[in-house]
């Protein structure tokens, strides 16, 4: 899919945020091939007063995701967009790309993607985002 098409995904997502505490709406949207082509998901943040229950846009993306596979089956995530609509202009990257808990998720499961994030130019891949991402060796 193109940077830009999914971009503007991943604003459109941000515009549904519940984020009454931060006041910061990020929004994403995760692709990912299907033997019948690709498939979409967006997600948007979702705060809670107890800080450690609020949901992250590409967590909620990527949980998407699974919905729409058959049970037991990991995605293959080709791409990721991220958009912080509230971030100013003149934001540096470190404002806008996802945080730690995200990363992570990332790593699990998109470590292949192609990330996109509003505002940077550039495309980016998870050793961008995470450098050193931990990882536990499955059986």
């Amino acid at each position: 899919m193109k940077r830009e098409t999914l971009l503007a995904a991943a604003r459109a997502a941000a515009e549904h945020a519940y984020a009454p505490y931060s006041r910061f709406r990020v929004g994403a949207a995760a692709v990912m091939e299907t033997p019948e082509g690709e498939v979409m998901a967006t997600g948007a943040n979702v705060e809670n007063a107890s800080f450690g229950l609020t949901i992250c846009a590409e967590r909620v993306a990527l949980a998407s995701l699974f919905q729409m596979l058959p049970a037991g089956e990991t995605p293959q995530v080709t791409q990721v967009a991220i958009a912080c609509v509230d971030a100013p202009e003149d934001a540096p990257d470190e404002a806008r790309v996802p945080c730690g808990a995200c990363r992570q998720w990332l790593a699990e499961l998109a470590p292949e993607a192609t990330y996109y994030v509003d505002g940077i130019e550039r495309d980016l891949t998870l050793p961008d985002l995470l450098p050193h991402a931990f990882r536990l060796e499955r059986e």
